[in-house]
């Protein structure tokens, strides 16, 4: 009889606490869920792909905007205060709504929804496969009843299906496999060292934007006309950078490095060449994103709206951009530099494979700024680590505007970019993140209340 008892015992604890998990709230449970460090790990998780798969930065926004607007969309019916794009954006209509009186995990359903959409955005299925086991067990270990779990899973499967579809129509696909026709013309853009790569992505101006009326709506002033007079501004504007170049502090280098954020680095040693993996300029913003959301201890919520409008901006940044890019054709500094000036010099960062005016780096940086300087504040003092694993050190800004200036100071440092080219991208994309505010932070409309497009 006696030797029962320790049995007895066992059982009873299985039972009890089997009783206690089955007891879960619906409150106890979704708080549980809505932790942020969730949605903060489904971004690094949408990183880890990005990077490893190697994406343009153009079509790196892309993915990242599509993953985010899935996440938030089927996150937003948890607040009023947070209402749906549907309607703001061009082109999209309304998510398919929960079903009344049923009870959803919605931040199950959010962070499942980006998952979906970021794995059909990109190649590595082996690495979301991975990252779904052992991602979606947390859940699993919250006590959320079985068919709440798998109703919510399914709620984040037709929110993601619904973005996929409007993904599908922003004429992406149509622009794969054009190519850029040289043009051999005095100050027209020539692909540059070490690799001499062609034009990346000549179509992007076509892709369907999100809130901008067209992709020339911010264009920026025209750039100083190509001259080789000694006395003309453009000669001023390459003598500017081929001096920076050959004086660079290890200050301004430290900058140049900082704000690379080229995805696919060449390196050469002698006869030897490597090429090194690293994250993308709409990355790098993102990652700031996540460290201010962490810093200033946002909810899910409100981190996923920073995520998805610094996303969205820079996407609209990098369509405005490419514009004028294709619209001007500069030509880079090195080519005429190696042309004209000095054979021998080289730029401190590698070129990127496309024309110079204007910086798209400038306007998306600038882009991401304005959104988050309103979502979070101006004046917050952050420090960036983003990128201290590929060896690029850590910096402390006062604002997201510094921030966004010494981006555009860093292409000149680097050797990639004229001074006009990041200033008129810096104003560029200032208009531009304003403009994604006013159309996605306007007061909310009752649901089903969608704005109507001309």
């Amino acid at each position: 009889m006696f030797d029962r008892i320790p049995v007895l015992i066992i059982i009873f604890i299985v039972l009890f606490f089997s009783a206690c998990k089955e007891s879960v709230t619906p409150e106890q449970y979704n708080r549980l869920a809505a932790n942020p460090k969730l949605i903060h790990e489904s971004s690094e998780q949408l990183t880890n792909v990005i990077v490893h798969d190697v994406f343009k930065p153009p079509v790196a926004s892309r993915v990242y905007s599509y993953s985010f607007l899935a996440a938030y969309e089927a996150l937003q019916w948890q607040s009023i205060e947070y209402p749906s794009f549907a309607g703001k954006l061009n082109g999209f209509t309304e998510v398919p709504a929960p079903q009344e009186g049923k009870e959803y995990c919605l931040p199950l359903a959010s962070t499942k929804a980006l998952a979906i959409v970021g794995e059909a955005l990109t190649f590595s299925t082996d690495k979301w496969k991975d990252f779904d086991q052992k991602f979606f067990k947390q859940y699993k270990e919250m006590g959320i009843p079985e068919d709440v779990y798998d109703r919510s899973i399914v709620y984040g499967e037709q929110v993601a299906k619904h973005i996929l579809e409007y993904a599908h129509d922003d004429n992406y696909l149509t622009t794969r496999g054009f190519r850029y026709t040289l043009k051999h013309l005095p100050g027209k853009w020539e692909p540059t060292p070490p690799t001499y790569s062609e034009a990346c992505e000549p179509q992007w101006n076509t892709i369907r934007t999100f809130t901008l009326d067209s992709a020339s709506q911010f264009a920026p002033l025209p750039p100083a006309e190509f001259s080789l007079d000694k006395d003309s501004d453009f000669i001023k504007l390459t003598m500017e950078v081929y001096e920076f170049g050959k004086t660079l502090t290890e200050e301004q280098e430290s900058i140049a490095y900082f704000w690379d954020d080229n995805p696919f680095v060449t390196n050469m040693v002698g006869h030897a060449t490597f090429t090194e993996k690293k994250m993308t300029p709409v990355g790098h913003w993102v990652e700031i994103a996540k460290t201010v959301s962490e810093d200033n201890k946002l909810d899910m919520l409100s981190a996923l709206e920073a995520y998805t409008l610094t996303s969205i901006s820079t996407f609209e940044g990098f369509i405005a951009s490419w514009d004028s890019k294709f619209q001007y054709e500069r030509i880079r500094p090195i080519t005429v530099i190696n042309n004209t000036i000095d054979q021998d010099w080289v730029s401190f960062l590698e070129n990127p494979p496309f024309p110079e005016y204007a910086s798209a780096h400038s306007a998306i940086s600038a882009a991401a700024g304005r959104v988050l300087t309103r979502l979070i504040g101006e004046n917050i003092s952050f420090t960036d680590s983003t990128e201290y694993r590929y060896g690029h050190g850590v910096r402390t800004f006062t604002s997201f505007e510094e921030a966004y200036w010494e981006t555009s100071m860093s292409r000149i440092y680097g050797g990639i970019h004229f001074r006009d080219g990041v200033e008129q991208g810096t104003y560029q994309g200032e208009k531009v993140g304003e403009w994604v505010l006013s159309k996605l932070k306007e007061p909310a409309m009752g649901r089903g209340e969608l704005l109507k497009k001309d």
